[in-house]
C-alpha cells in the first residue's frame, strides 16, 4: 500500500493505493483559514491525525508514502525542525525589496524574481529573524516529510522558487550570495527515498516500521501526476485545472521560461512541465451566477454557437497569465438581458483564456498541444467542456482522478521512475 497526502491552504486529503493504483482508502481533513501563528501546529496536527483516520491494518502495510503542498509556503525552522516564525504562505507579499535584489542578480525572468517566491520569503525571514532564531528554511511539503523521515530536503518543483538550478538540480552561485545555501534544503529529484519513517513516529502513528517516505512536490503538479491516472504521459499532453483559477500545465520536450508572461517550467525527467495560472477562474463566475443557477443555465446553453461577445472574465484588477498584467481590468461589456446568455459569454471568455494560454505556450517554443486532461469542478459543466474543445480543437477529457492525494500517491509508489528518464536513485 501507497500514501499520499495533499495539503491546501484549508485543508488536507489523503488517499492510499495498492501497487497496481487502485484506490483502497480516502481520509480528509478541513480545517478553514488559519491565524498565521495557528498554522504550523495546525498543519502538524493533521499530519499525523490524517495518518491515524487510515485503517490500522492498511497503516501496517504501508511501504512508501509523498506529500504535496502548496509552492513557496515556507517555514523558518531551528535544527530541531521547530518554527520560530509563523508560515510565510505562497500568497505573502511582503518581501518586495528582497524580490528587486533577486532581480537584479538572477533576472526578471526568473521564478524566484517575485515578492511571493520562496526565495524572496528566505531572504525577508533572515534579515527579520537574524542567525540565531533560524537554521533552516524549507517549504510546507519539505517540512512535513521532514516530521515523518527527519530528513530535511526539498524537492526539485518546491525548490524552483526558491532559486534552484533545474540544470544542475544545485543551488547556484547567485542563491549562495543573497541566502547562503546552508540555511536552505538539500535539493533532490521529486519521488527520492528520503528515508524510512522514524520508529518513534512509526510506532506512534502505527505505521509500517518499513515505510519508505519519499521526496513531495506541489500541489499542482501532483494533481497534474493525478490527472493521467496510470497511464505514462506524452509530450503535448496536458492538463488543466478549473477551480477558482485557471491553471494549464503542458508536457514539453523543451523548457519554456518567460517570466513576461507569467510562464516557467518545471523538471519532469527527460522532459519539462510548462504551464501558467490564471485569475480567472470559477471565481470570477461565482461573483455571478449561484450554483445552482450554474447547474440550470448551462443546461440550456448550445455550446455549439459562439455568443459573438469578446468578455475577458477576471475576479477583479490583475492578470498573471496568458498576460502578466497587474492592472488588467475585467471585460464582461455589453451585458445581455438574458442570465443564460450572460453565462455562455462567460464561459467563452473562459475558454479564450485557456486557448490563448497554451497558444501562448506554443509561442514560446513548447511542445505542440495535443489534449486536454480537465480537474476541478469545472470539468463536470457539460457545456463549459464542449465550448472549451470547439475553442482548443484538440479532445478534451475529463481527468482520470481529480484529488491531488491521488498524484502524490502515485509518487511514493513510483518514486522518480514516474519522471521519464528521471532514474531512481
Amino acid at each position: 500500500m501507497y500514501l499520499g497526502i495533499d495539503f491546501g491552504t484549508t485543508g488536507a486529503r489523503g488517499c492510499v493505493i495498492s501497487p497496481g493504483g487502485e484506490i483502497e482508502d480516502m481520509a480528509r481533513i478541513d480545517f478553514g483559514c488559519l491565524p498565521d501563528h495557528e498554522a504550523a501546529a495546525t498543519w502538524r496536527d493533521t499530519l499525523y491525525s490524517l495518518i491515524a483516520q487510515i485503517p490500522l491494518g492498511m497503516r501496517k502495510r504501508l511501504l512508501g508514502l509523498a506529500i504535496d503542498g502548496t509552492s513557496a509556503s515556507v517555514l523558518a525552522c531551528d535544527e530541531a525542525l521547530n518554527p520560530t516564525f509563523p508560515p510565510m504562505l505562497y500568497n505573502d507579499a511582503r518581501a518586495t525589496e528582497e524580490a528587486a535584489r533577486i532581480r537584479l542578480t538572477a533576472g526578471e525572468q526568473h521564478p524566484a524574481a517575485t515578492a511571493t517566491s520562496g526565495l524572496a520569503k528566505v531572504m525577508w525571514l533572515k534579515k527579520h529573524l537574524g542567525l540565531q532564531r533560524a537554521r533552516l528554511y524549507l517549504n510546507q511539503a519539505d517540512w512535513l516529510s521532514a516530521l515523518l523521515s527527519g530528513n530535511p530536503v526539498s524537492d526539485y518543483h518546491n525548490a524552483l522558487k526558491m532559486g534552484l538550478d533545474l540544470e544542475t538540480g544545485q543551488w547556484p552561485a547567485w542563491v549562495e550570495y543573497l541566502a547562503d545555501i546552508d540555511y536552505l534544503p538539500i535539493p533532490v529529484k521529486p519521488g527520492q527515498a528520503l528515508g524510512l519513517v522514524s520508529r518513534s513516529r512509526a510506532r506512534d502513528l502505527g505505521v509500517n516500521l518499513d515505510c519508505l517516505v519519499r521526496a513531495g512536490t506541489t500541489d499542482s503538479i501532483a494533481a497534474f501526476l493525478a490527472a493521467g491516472g496510470e497511464q505514462p504521459r506524452l509530450p503535448g499532453e496536458a492538463v488543466t485545472s478549473l477551480g477558482s483559477t485557471l491553471v494549464l500545465k503542458l508536457l514539453s520536450e523543451t523548457r519554456v521560461d518567460a517570466g513576461e508572461y507569467g510562464v516557467y517550467s518545471h523538471w519532469y525527467g527527460r522532459y519539462w512541465l510548462a504551464g501558467g495560472a490564471s485569475n480567472a477562474g470559477g471565481a470570477v463566475l461565482r461573483q455571478h451566477f449561484s450554483d445552482d443557477e450554474l447547474i440550470a443555465l448551462s443546461k440550456d446553453i448550445n455550446p455549439n454557437i459562439s455568443t459573438g461577445l469578446d468578455y475577458y472574465p477576471l475576479p477583479g484588477m490583475g492578470e498573471r497569465f496568458p498576460y502578466n498584467d497587474p492592472v488588467r481590468l475585467p471585460r464582461l461589456d455589453p451585458r445581455p438581458e438574458n442570465r443564460r446568455d450572460f453565462l455562455h459569454a462567460m464561459l467563452e471568455g473562459l475558454a479564450n483564456i485557456e486557448a490563448l494560454g497554451y497558444a501562448r505556450l506554443a509561442t514560446l517554443g513548447a511542445s505542440p498541444l495535443k489534449s486536454v486532461a480537465t480537474a476541478g469542478g469545472g470539468a463536470k459543466n457539460a457545456a463549459y467542456s464542449r465550448i472549451r474543445a470547439r475553442l482548443l480543437n484538440v479532445p478534451v477529457t475529463e481527468a482520470a482522478e481529480h484529488e491531488a492525494c491521488f498524484g502524490s500517491a502515485r509518487l511514493a509508489c513510483h518514486g522518480t521512475d514516474l519522471f521519464p528518464g528521471g532514474g531512481d536513485v
